[in-house]
């Protein structure tokens, strides 16, 4: 299991594939696999066959998870996808471990 730095919620930005440069919140973390799912991003689609009598196949658009190397964390500050660093969180310094904008140093 791989640990990684970017958790559910956040924001990130996509810096390669068919979707470099969009922006999404991701929706669910898989770090046995390396991978998440980001709203909005990687987008597939399913046939999907009819259930009841009567009912129509359909094809369906779900979103599929992309690895985690393709994206960085977004900082408001910045305004850019940034690399993450963590401050505190030491038996030294009293603050709570958080994660901060390798750029601007600001707490993400």
């Amino acid at each position: 299991m791989i640990k990684l730095k970017i958790k559910k919620n956040d924001t990130v930005t996509v810096i390669s594939g068919k979707d470099r440069g969009r922006r999404g919140k991701v929706i669910d973390v898989f770090p046995e696999t390396n991978k998440m799912v980001v709203e909005g991003v990687a987008f597939k689609k399913k046939h999907q066959r009819p259930r009841k009598a009567g009912q129509k196949g359909e094809t369906v658009t779900l979103p599929s998870p992309i690895d985690a190397s393709n994206v960085m964390l977004y900082c408001s500050h910045c305004a850019r996808g940034v690399r993450v660093g963590f401050v505190g969180g030491t038996k030294q310094s009293a603050a709570p471990k958080q994660r901060v904008c390798k750029k601007c140093n600001n707490a993400i």
